[in-house]
């Protein structure tokens, strides 16, 4: 998702700053259902839960693969996508230890003890694979139905998409890499860890966090006006890849015989809320034949370094952006419903030095406000605390689905679970595909708003 992360972390060879400013917005409408993929009954929908697990997560903030089971969230979630997977200048999929631009030790070499394992067992020093991998892998172990993802991409990290989308041969290029890596699993040999098929097995599809084709991202983000034609053709190199994979996997199972069906990897992708962009980059009717769905923007509407608060998730917002506008606007341009996976922030954007009075909201701020790991981005865990101190007054849109803290000073806008619950309504309601959560490590240590989506949606099947 446009994984909007800020992390203002420095830590080991993992210095990662997602931070970003969206914009938003919205329109109207319905779309026809054309296209194939993940069947669901209307009277009993198999909701997504999808959730990003961000590798620098393990360091300042110290959350681990295994904090998914003993907060009881594994349990709970359809989909893991693991942020990032870099796309290198020559357009290719790759990983190593490079300061800012790839964290192999995060991802497959750093040694968990018994007590940070998910099956608490040591690793060993001899063990093709460690780190978050192994951890992944252990969780899917005690859930069958678990699927884990690469993510590609995210608002630091799309700098060279455009490039590698660009021909037909650089295309095929990017995604056999991105296959061979991710999928085969062919890490590079790092000491005793990595080699090939090290990692096989482990991914289970591909989630496509381009920000944004042919519309400016991150500062140094490549965009060009063909990346729209070009982000098309990419999305259905994928799919074909992907397919012919499973299917060679599946005959040479069966020695060359038919009859073992192959499996199926899935494909998604982080798209925006804002009309501009999506119109920019996203031929929706095309590109949702190859996707097995998408995580929409639904939050940063607003953010921390605007001059105004002003809220970042409403599911309703009278001429502003908000959830609702940017799934009509999806289905306007020819989505189907049950592929839009509702994306949900665990934190919250922040301003301090807030004038005018009232509840705060729509007020001028002085700056940023004061947070943990970056100055206006808070995790839900700490805003919870900030709600329960009796310094900040909860307050509450009860018709538009947000809530914000507010102290007299500063102002917090977020999602609780009692938004949650009214927004898993709205998937049930308009029968949509599921929920999204940026991120994982934003939560409570029981899983608080985990819980809250997963009562509200009911438990897949």
């Amino acid at each position: 998702m446009r994984r909007r992360t800020l992390s203002g972390l420095a830590i080991a060879a993992c210095a990662l700053s997602l931070a970003a400013t969206l914009t938003p917005a919205a329109n109207a409408t319905a779309g026809r259902d054309t296209d194939r993929g993940n069947n669901h009954q209307s009277s009993a929908p198999d909701y997504k839960r999808v959730g990003y697990f961000t590798q620098w997560g393990v360091y300042g903030r110290d959350f681990q693969v295994k904090d998914l089971e003993t907060s009881g969230t594994a349990a709970k979630l359809t989909h893991i996508n693991y942020s990032f997977g870099n796309v290198s200048a020559d357009g290719k999929c790759f990983t190593g230890n490079v300061p800012g631009e790839a964290d192999a030790w995060a991802d497959y070499v750093r040694p968990l003890d018994a007590a940070g394992s998910v099956d608490g067992v040591a690793d060993t020093d001899d063990q093709a694979l460690a780190g978050n991998f192994n951890q992944l892998r252990e969780l899917k172990a005690k859930h069958p139905g678990l699927k884990v993802m690469i993510s590609l991409g995210g608002w630091s990290w799309s700098t060279h998409f455009s490039d590698a989308a660009r021909t037909p041969a650089s295309r095929k290029a990017f995604v056999s890499s991105c296959i061979d890596l991710y999928i085969k699993g062919n890490l590079p040999v790092d000491g005793t860890r990595g080699g090939e098929g090290a990692a096989a097995g482990l991914f289970d599809g591909v989630d496509i966090d381009w920000e944004w084709p042919g519309s400016a991202g991150d500062t140094d983000t490549v965009y060009r006006p063909e990346d729209k034609r070009n982000f098309t053709a990419l999305v259905h190199e994928f799919r074909t890849q992907l397919d012919a994979y499973a299917k060679s996997s599946a005959a040479s199972r069966k020695g060359g015989h038919h009859g073992s069906k192959p499996k199926h990897y899935d494909l998604s992708a982080f798209v925006p809320t804002s009309p501009e962009k999506i119109d920019a980059g996203f031929d929706v009717p095309r590109i949702m034949r190859d996707f097995d769905f998408v995580n929409l923007q639904g939050y940063d509407f607003h953010v921390s370094g605007e001059k105004t608060t002003a809220q970042q998730s409403a599911l309703y917002a009278k001429g502003d952006f908000s959830v609702d506008q940017t799934v009509r606007d999806w289905l306007k341009r020819g989505a189907p419903a049950r592929k839009l996976v509702m994306g949900m922030p665990f934190y919250g954007q922040g301003w301090t030095g807030v004038t005018g009075g009232g509840d705060g909201l729509g007020q001028p701020a002085a700056a940023p406000a004061p947070a943990t790991w970056a100055a206006g981005y808070e995790d839900y865990k700490a805003l919870k605390k900030l709600a329960e101190s009796g310094t900040y007054k909860v307050h509450r849109n009860v018709r538009d689905g947000s809530a914000w803290l507010f102290d007299g000073t500063t102002l917090w806008t977020y999602d609780d679970p009692q938004v949650l619950r009214t927004k898993t309504a709205y998937i049930r309601d308009h029968r949509l595909g599921g929920a999204m959560f940026w991120s994982l490590d934003g939560d409570t240590e029981d899983g608080e708003l985990m819980t809250a989506v997963d009562r509200g949606l009911g438990r897949h099947r």
